[in-house]
C-alpha cells in the first residue's frame, strides 16, 4: 500500500512539473521603453491555441510580447484564450506580433488562429 501511494505522489508531480509548456526562467532585465504617441498606438486581439495553463503558458506569451520593443502593453488571459496587446503601429504589425506570439516555447507550442485590430476612439 505504501509503494502504491508513492508511486501515485511521484506519477502527480512528474504531471505537473510537465503539464504547462514552460521556457526557461526569465532573468529580470531592466528596458527603458520609448514612449508611444497617441496617432501610433494601435490595440489588437489574438486568439491563441495551445495553451495548458495561466502560469506556464499565459504568463510566459505575455512576458515576451512585453519584452518586444514597440508593446507598450500585453494581457494574456488564459481562460479566454485572448491576449490583447497596445503596441507602436510603425515598429509592429498584426503579422509580426502574430510570429512573436508563436515562437514561444521553440515554436510549435502555441498557434494564433485569430487575430484582429481593434479601433481606438479618441
Amino acid at each position: 500500500m505504501k509503494n502504491i501511494q508513492n508511486i501515485v505522489f511521484a506519477t502527480l508531480i512528474v504531471l505537473l512539473t510537465v503539464s504547462c509548456k514552460k521556457e526557461t526562467a526569465t532573468k529580470e532585465v531592466a528596458t527603458t521603453k520609448t514612449e508611444i504617441t497617441a496617432e501610433n498606438l494601435a490595440t489588437a486581439n489574438f486568439t491563441i491555441e495551445g495553451m495548458t495553463c495561466a502560469v506556464g503558458c499565459a504568463k510566459t506569451i505575455e512576458g515576451k510580447l512585453i519584452e518586444t520593443e514597440g508593446v507598450q502593453e500585453a494581457v494574456v488571459d488564459f481562460e479566454s484564450k485572448i491576449a490583447s496587446v497596445s503596441y507602436d503601429k510603425t515598429k509592429l504589425n498584426i503579422t509580426s506580433l502574430t510570429a512573436t506570439i508563436e515562437k514561444v516555447a521553440g515554436g510549435d507550442a502555441y498557434k494564433v488562429s485569430k487575430a484582429e485590430a481593434q479601433v481606438i476612439k479618441k
